[in-house]
């Protein structure tokens, strides 16, 4: 991921200008990363490094979708939909 589409992430789920550590930010970053390393590991499919570090971004991105729906339910359903995830 460039650092121009970090910073488009970023800039695009901040709740204020210059926030970069909230949760919807973190999961929607975690879900660019997720999203590159799953079409990494459809090429390579003994990657198992790779495949633990995939498997720990969905847990921590599934712990701060948790943290997101017991905040609020309305901004956990508006961040899923944003993210393009099912639940």
């Amino acid at each position: 991921m460039t650092k121009e589409e970090k910073t488009a992430i970023m800039t695009e789920f901040a709740l204020k200008e210059g926030d970069v550590g909230s949760p919807q930010v973190q999961a929607a970053l975690l879900t660019a990363r997720i999203k590159e390393l799953t079409s990494h590991m459809q090429e390579h499919k003994t990657d198992y490094a790779s495949r633990r570090g995939l498997l720990k971004m969905v847990t921590r991105r599934r712990s701060l979708l948790k943290y997101v729906n017991s905040k609020s339910r309305i901004t956990y359903i508006e961040l899923i939909k944003k993210l393009g995830l099912k639940r």
